[in-house]
């Protein structure tokens, strides 16, 4: 087991958290923003603060590496660096949308056991970012920016039920129609949820590279040259 710090800035949200053992210890959050470049550093000295305080100390730092905000991610990324480099510990980087993923499956049992979750991140008029998995967090469909018809995931849909989520589902309820379709309202990618992907990566020794990692805005859009979201 583990002590992690775990990021998270991809979206308007602004949160910070420690896990210990896989047990949220410390956690702050801000959902006014954006007001990250202020946020996220008082956050995180409040962290280090508290597990030194209290002899604990840090195994590792995690980091949401989006989809998202390209300020944003730019600012939780090199907190994370900076904070990995200076206590030399190694860095976890989260997809944004497979941790988007844990509230559904630890809090909302109802739910069917067949469902797909479809986690959705805005990128503003009918476009979302989004990505398929099933319940095990296996992905389906990897990634892609989809601009949302009533048919962008009939596939899905006419096979079973399908669970949106996240700040680009509320958009797309009117277009997606189909009776498979379950919306679940609410879901912001958190760092108080990161403990569990953050620890199976710990576990496995699944580490990026702190001097090289770059976050999804500049792999995906420097090979596509499309503009960065937000």
């Amino acid at each position: 087991m583990a002590t992690i710090l775990t990021i998270e800035t991809s979206t308007n949200v602004c949160s910070v958290a420690v896990a210990e053992d896989n047990h949220v210890i410390f956690h702050q959050e801000d959902m006014e923003g954006p007001s990250h470049a202020v946020q996220c550093g008082v956050f995180v000295q409040d962290a280090l603060s508290f597990a030194e305080s209290h002899a604990i100390p840090l195994d590792a730092v995690a980091v949401s590496e989006g989809p998202g905000s390209y300020t944003g991610l730019r600012i939780g990324v090199s907190m994370a660096k900076g904070v990995a480099y200076g206590r030399n510990v190694p860095l976890i980087s989260i997809p944004t949308l497979e941790l988007m993923c844990v509230p559904v499956l630890l809090y909302h049992e109802e739910i069917p056991e067949d469902s797909l979750l479809v986690p959705m991140i805005d990128a503003r008029r009918m476009e979302v970012y989004a990505a398929v998995y099933d319940r095990s967090l296996k992905r389906v469909r990897d990634i892609c920016p989809d601009i949302v018809t009533a048919d962008t995931y009939a596939s899905y849909l006419d096979r079973g039920p399908v669970v949106f989520f996240g700040n680009g589902a509320d958009k797309t309820k009117s277009v997606i129609q189909h009776p498979n379709a379950i919306f679940i309202d609410g879901i912001h990618p958190l760092a108080s949820n990161a403990g569990p992907l953050a620890e199976m990566r710990f576990r496995r020794n699944e580490f990026a590279d702190t001097a090289y990692f770059e976050p999804f805005y500049l792999k995906e859009f420097q090979a596509t040259k499309s503009k960065p979201l937000l």
